[in-house]
């Protein structure tokens, strides 16, 4: 079976060697792929219910009984296709480091306290109308040993589910006017900086919930001229 495929616009999808992108060199293959048949469990799933994802997956500022440290954060958007047509009911999952720039995994050791209250990773289905919302922390940049003082903007990741398991697409949400893009290899393997710009997201004050937390927008256009860029498979800092 033929699944339809994405046409990927030159300079907006970032490639899987990014010299200027150090890991890339390393893990980007040498070789021309192999196309692997789809069997059933390929093309079917992810089979997800309402039961499976509930509304407190959504919320990443609560964990083992007590709230996680920093600046609370609205991010909301729509999935949607390139005429508008709203995505409903597909899993957007995100994770990212907390207000320190520290993820909760084993190998990243770099001095900045953890939180106990933060796992750094949530999920929702979006709605009727393609839309997902999550409150988080507003996550802290962090050194990554890339190049010279080498420094990771803020930014969340994210994750979307087709209907079929391999209809993954994974891309990175960034903040606006952070002083750090001009220098992020990830963040400029990009080479259209008009696609480099959908990356980023808008403050939105109508959505900001006072006395509480700020809000940011951020639509995915999964295909068209206003594609959101996402990542080859295998890039994860």
């Amino acid at each position: 079976m033929k699944l339809p495929s994405y046409v990927r616009p030159d300079g907006v999808h970032p490639p899987l060697l990014s010299p200027e992108y150090k890991s890339t060199v390393l893990r980007a293959p040498s070789q021309k792929p192999v196309l692997l048949p789809h069997r059933l469990t390929e093309i079917t799933g992810p089979v997800l219910g309402e039961d499976r994802v509930t509304a407190d997956d959504a919320d990443l500022t609560r964990d083992s009984g007590g709230e996680a440290v920093g600046q609370r954060i609205i991010v909301l958007g729509r999935v949607i296709e390139s005429d508008g047509r709203p995505v409903p009911e597909t899993l957007v999952e995100i994770w990212q480091a907390n207000a320190g720039g520290r993820y909760r995994h084993a190998r990243d050791t770099w001095p900045a306290p953890l939180d106990p209250h933060f796992t750094g990773a949530g999920r929702a289905l979006t709605d009727r109308d393609g839309g997902f919302r999550f409150l988080t922390i507003m996550p802290g940049a962090y050194p990554w040993g890339n190049h010279h003082n080498a420094w990771r903007p803020a930014h969340i990741h994210f994750s979307l589910f087709g209907r079929a398991f391999t209809q993954r697409l994974v891309t990175q949400m960034y903040f606006p006017d952070d002083s750090l893009f001009a220098q992020d290899p990830v963040m400029n393997s990009i080479r259209d900086p008009r696609a480099r710009k959908r990356l980023v997201s808008r403050f939105d004050l109508s959505a900001t919930e006072p006395e509480w937390a700020l809000a940011y927008r951020w639509d995915i256009v999964l295909r068209g001229a206003e594609t959101t860029p996402f990542e080859e498979e295998g890039d994860d800092d």
